[in-house]
């Protein structure tokens, strides 16, 4: 018998992994939602730091280009950005990164660069890595980072 990759053949779970626990099942919906609530501020700080850095300025017009969205969405939002305290913005300049915005920034930056490794070193093509890690980095642990970043390290040094 061949599979193909049509082929939806379920994993199976132990009894335990099936339904676990209700306060640890909610624990794992809040961890989703905190990470849901994060996960756009993120991607717009780290975009703003890449756009500073690769281009000397962040406008709004190149920030909807990238993300797909209109230039009104990418306003609301750079709204709320700025009055979380993560930037700032003088009239008819780019936004500009504050301290806190800087280290949201570089914090996103290592996750995805992490999970982005990761991917990879399973042998995730470059652009389904990319893909997939734009959603995973806001999604795991920094327990589940940390084994992402030590297996990645031991792929590279020929798995020793």
């Amino acid at each position: 018998m061949t599979n193909s990759p049509n082929d939806v053949t379920p994993y199976r779970l132990c009894k335990a992994d099936a339904l676990p626990p209700s306060d640890q099942h909610a624990q794992q919906y809040a961890a989703v939602r905190n990470a849901h609530e994060t996960e756009l501020l993120e991607d717009y700080v780290e975009l703003i730091a890449d756009l500073l850095k690769h281009q000397g300025e962040a406008r709004s017009t190149d920030i909807a280009a990238r993300m797909g969205v209109s230039q009104a969405t990418v306003s609301k939002t750079v709204t709320r950005l700025k009055s979380l305290g993560l930037v700032s913005s003088k009239p008819y300049r780019s936004l500009f990164l504050t301290e806190k915005g800087e280290a949201m920034a570089a914090m996103s930056h290592q996750r995805h660069a992490i999970v982005l490794k990761f991917l990879r070193a399973l042998g995730v093509s470059d652009h389904t890595a990319r893909i997939d890690a734009e959603g995973m980095e806001h999604h795991v642990s920094q327990e589940t980072l940390d084994i992402m970043q030590r297996f990645s390290r031991e792929q590279e040094r020929g798995g020793s």
